[in-house]
This record gives structure tokens, C-alpha cells and sequence, in this order.
């Protein structure tokens, strides 16, 4: 194994690539796959041309192996994957049906024991126009949210959105009710909303939990590689689930405590270590497998966090450097 690289795009097959790396060595994957069958990018040897989906789903959960083996404990992967429409039959689904790539991934993923907590709709505000006339324009893609153990890194408060309710003159609400005898097992409860209405709070004084819905418009860079997400989107979601810094020792991430104060308000503490090494700090890494036009890479940059590249295409590798070193993203401090 080599030493782990940093801030740089390795060319070559993302699977060989990856076997290179330590293992528990990377804090975040972020990145979008070649969709079945939608693009070809003219590369020997690149993924999405299979001639059968679960032959693409056998691809990618082998390289998914060893994301799970590169990323610390505490690791997620957000995985951003579109669908595509069968043309034959021997592609895995009737002619003109959803092939369901990313379901058929997922699924397999789970099987092999990742643990999949979240499903983000990115619904795009300005979407591809589209001349079919028998079905519904598709105008969202999905970014799937897994985890390799139960307890991992999230910051949510990184991502708190303002609360539109207000709380100026509401009367604290009465007591917390019992839990419905209608929901299931299963279903959630408004317990910890009860408890903040009688407090006469609208919610967490940082914010409100965005959701799983994000609104975002497509990219507005323009190049050859035609397949790029929003550098806003990579960088809500590095936020949350890269850190800022991690220990250099044990890679475990350092977090910021919320520090409420009286009248209901809060702020968020200093970095401090998750971690009893008492050793120093290094950036968050966030890793990208299929970096393309290296989205992932100016989002890191623009958040102070380190990130790695893995691109097959020389060309491409050669864009994504370019696009990430042609202005300073990363904000000094």
C-alpha cells in the first residue's frame, strides 16, 4: 500500500486505484458514478456501457468493497445516482421501462451490509427539457446515504436551515401527549416537537433539519465532461458528513459541541477532539472514485477540507485540475 495522497487526482481504473490506498484512511466518498448506459465518455475500459444492469451493479458494488475498506469507522458514502430506460429487454426490464439501476444497487449494497440512511431527492429547479410525449419529464436524481457501522460522523448542525414558524408571543403549549396508538412500530412520534412547543420553542435555536428534498438547480460549468453536479450540492453534503478536522493519530473526527444559552438561543463551540490521543489535527478528507470535472474537489476546497481524486479518463483528469487550480477556493485560516 502507498502513503495516502492528498489534494490530487490519481488516473486510472477507480477499482485498481483504490486497492492502492490504507485502509480506515478516508473520511467522506462523494461521488456519481458512470449511470447505466447514459454516457459514454469514450475511454477504454470505462464503466456504464455494460450490456446488462446487474452487470453494472456488479461493477460498482466491487469497487463499493473497497470504499468500505479505505474509509475510517465512522465513514459515509453519498452516492449520487440517476435511471435510465431499458431499450431491449436483454438490458434487465421491458423495452420503455425504468431499468431501476439505482434501486438494484442499492439493494445490493444493503445486502452486503452497508447501511443505507438516507435517500436525498435532488429536485432540480431547471431541468433538462425533454421531447417525450407518453410519460412524465424525470427532473430529479437521488443521493443515497450510507454508512459502514450504525454510530457515524454527521453534522447536521452544519446544515440547519432557518425555521419559517416564529415563537415571539406564543404561549408555551400544554403538556406533552401520549404517543398515538395508531402508529406503527416502526413510525416516528412527535414527542421531541411536543416537548419543544411546551417550551415555547419552534425548534433547535441553530436551525431546522433541511430535509431530504433538496432543491437545486443543475451545474452551470460547462465543459466536455458532461455529467457534473452542483458545487452546491457536494458542498451541503461534505459539510455534513466530512469533517472539519480529524485527529492524525486515530483519524477520529473533532466536533463541535452546541453551547445553549439562557433565552433559548445557541452557538457552536471550538473544534475539539473526539478522541483521548492528545495528538494534533489534519483536514477532513473526502474522497471522489469517479471525480470527473471535479466538483467534489472545488466544494472541498471552498469548505477547507483536503479531498482525493480518482478520474479514468486522462483528459478529464486533466480538466478537473485545471478547474480546481484556476482560482484559490479555499479560504484562508
Amino acid at each position: 500500500m502507498s502513503a495516502l495522497p492528498r489534494n490530487q487526482v490519481l488516473v486510472g481504473d477507480a477499482l485498481a486505484r483504490l486497492r492502492t490506498l490504507p485502509g480506515d484512511s478516508v473520511d467522506m466518498v462523494l461521488t456519481s458514478p458512470p449511470y447505466f448506459r447514459l454516457r459514454d465518455y469514450g475511454t477504454p475500459g470505462q464503466l456504464g456501457l455494460e450490456p446488462h444492469v446487474d452487470n453494472w451493479v456488479a461493477a460498482l458494488a466491487a469497487v463499493a468493497r473497497e470504499l468500505r475498506r479505505v474509509l475510517v469507522p465512522t465513514g459515509t458514502v453519498w452516492l449520487n445516482v440517476g435511471d435510465t430506460y431499458a431499450t431491449h429487454a436483454r438490458q434487465g426490464a421491458p423495452a420503455k421501462s425504468l431499468a431501476l439501476a439505482p434501486e438494484r444497487l442499492v439493494l445490493a449494497l444493503q445486502a452486503e451490509g452497508w447501511i443505507v440512511r438516507n435517500k436525498v431527492v435532488w429536485a432540480k429547479t431547471n431541468p433538462m427539457p425533454t421531447s417525450v410525449r407518453d410519460r412524465l419529464s424525470c427532473t430529479y436524481e437521488v443521493i443515497y446515504v450510507l454508512a459502514r457501522a450504525p454510530r457515524y460522523f454527521f453534522d447536521l448542525d452544519a446544515v440547519r436551515v432557518p425555521h419559517r414558524s416564529r415563537s415571539a408571543g406564543q404561549p408555551p403549549a400544554a403538556t406533552t401527549r401520549p404517543r398515538e396508538a395508531w402508529r406503527g412500530p416502526n413510525g416516528d412520534d412527535a414527542a421531541g416537537l411536543a416537548k419543544m412547543k411546551a417550551a415555547g420553542r419552534v425548534g433547535h435555536p441553530l436551525g431546522k433539519n433541511p430535509g431530504d428534498v433538496w432543491q437545486l438547480a443543475t451545474s452551470s460549468f460547462r465543459s466536455d465532461h458532461h455529467a457534473t453536479y452542483p458545487v452546491a450540492l457536494a458542498a451541503r453534503a461534505i459539510q455534513a458528513g466530512c469533517p472539519e478536522a480529524r485527529c492524525v493519530r486515530c483519524h477520529a473526527p473533532w466536533r463541535r459541541r452546541t453551547i445553549r444559552a439562557l433565552g433559548g438561543t445557541a452557538t457552536r463551540a471550538a473544534l475539539g477532539p473526539d478522541c483521548s490521543c492528545e495528538a494534533e489535527r489534519e483536514p477532513g478528507l473526502v474522497l471522489d472514485p469517479f471525480i470527473g470535472s471535479g466538483s467534489t474537489a472545488v466544494a472541498a476546497e471552498q469548505l477547507q477540507r483536503d479531498w482525493l481524486g480518482i478520474e479514468l479518463s486522462g483528459d478529464f483528469a486533466a480538466l478537473a485540475e485545471a478547474r480546481i487550480r484556476a482560482k484559490p477556493h479555499r479560504a484562508a485560516g
